[in-house]
């Protein structure tokens, strides 16, 4: 059975936005699954607390490169924040719907530009000596919000704790070395 993709899906892929790398970003974020093959990568470029430029290479199939265009577009003139809040589900609305064996790669292309921003949020963390600012719920403690990550015992970096693979490396989190 062949997989039905809306128009904007079709034109996302067929003429995909923002695609290539930045010199000099500001930051990288970049997301795998193995089991499906998709990559993604975005780099950010930010001014004045908003995404000043936006660019993305992802090796996977048309829904992921569908999926990282329209993010690229989402994300591109916003500010940080708001941008740190794609979900997967707006990214799906806003191409018309994803099949739901593909809601995969809008997981994968929101996690990677999370990734962006929080490579951001360390860098410029460091230059001002303090740790980097994470959103957290209101009405969660800080032991609560803690337990919803983990970090990557290859580079790591911080993910959520339900994660199966690195968002940056990719490699699998076992549950031993959470």
């Amino acid at each position: 059975m062949a997989i039905k993709y809306s128009e904007q899906v079709m034109e996302h892929f067929r003429n995909p936005r923002n695609v290539g790398e930045l010199d000099n970003p500001d930051g990288v974020g970049e997301v795998g699954n193995p089991s499906c093959g998709d990559i993604m990568t975005f780099y950010i470029k930010v001014k004045d607390d908003k995404i000043d430029d936006v660019k993305f290479m992802t090796f996977g199939c048309g829904a992921a490169i569908a999926v990282s265009s329209m993010i690229s577009e989402l994300a591109k003139g916003k500010p940080v924040d708001e941008a740190e809040a794609i979900t997967n589900k707006s990214v799906a609305e806003a191409l018309g719907g994803l099949p739901k064996n593909k809601m995969h790669c809008s997981n994968l292309g929101a996690d990677a530009l999370r990734a962006a921003i929080l490579s951001y949020k360390e860098k410029v963390a460091k230059k001002l000596d303090k740790p980097p600012a994470i959103k957290v719920d209101p009405g969660h403690d800080d032991e609560e919000e803690e337990s919803k990550f983990c970090h990557c015992p290859y580079c790591d970096i911080e993910n959520p704790a339900d994660a199966p693979f690195c968002n940056k490396c990719g490699k699998p989190l076992s549950e031993d070395k959470k």
